[in-house]
């Protein structure tokens, strides 16, 4: 927090940048809070609006030039939104894939889907982008380029290398017509 007033002994430096970084940030986050809470409950809304304020504070230099940064952060707030309702929406839909074929095969789908889950989340984020977007959102190799911004050979490498690194962990993956 920087001093409020005046530049007596003791008093910390004021840093000119940070000083409207702070205020902007400080009086947007209960606006911002509030209208992501409506878009996509409490919880994850605090998650994102520190997302978002980190974003801003990150990007400074070039949200207060911006004609309304408000509006900016807005979006972003909105956009990471967005983005995390696709990933609950693909990790519902996978999750239940995963569950009816362990609980069919097995009986242990709870393990198998904490297994997974954790498995998932020591890949690298590209290779566990394409791994998610090709199976579980069960895009072509050529969407998942697209939503990537990548070639599709770049795809399959990232998907053959994710199946690869998801075996060695003991998972096993049934690759039945797929690519």
């Amino acid at each position: 927090m920087v001093a409020s007033s005046g530049s007596g002994a003791g008093s910390a430096p004021a840093r000119p940048a940070a000083t409207g970084v702070e205020e902007f940030c400080r009086a947007l986050r209960p606006r911002l809070l509030g209208a992501l809470s409506l878009q996509c409950g409490h919880h994850v809304a605090e998650e994102l609006t520190q997302e978002t304020l980190s974003r801003v504070i990150e990007r400074w230099d070039t949200v207060r030039a911006l004609d309304s940064p408000e509006a900016w952060a807005y979006r972003v707030g909105f956009n990471l939104s967005r983005s995390a309702l696709r990933r609950r929406m693909a990790e519902r839909r996978a999750m239940t894939q995963v569950g009816t074929r362990a609980q069919a095969s097995t009986g242990l789908e709870h393990a198998e889907v904490l297994a997974l889950r954790a498995a998932l989340r020591r890949l690298p984020p590209r290779q566990r982008t394409a791994l998610v977007l090709r199976y579980y959102a069960d895009l072509t190799l050529e969407e998942v380029a697209r939503v990537m911004g990548c070639a599709p050979g770049t795809v399959a490498s990232h998907v053959r290398h994710a199946l690869a690194a998801l075996r060695s962990s003991g998972i096993h993956h049934d690759e039945a017509g797929r690519s």
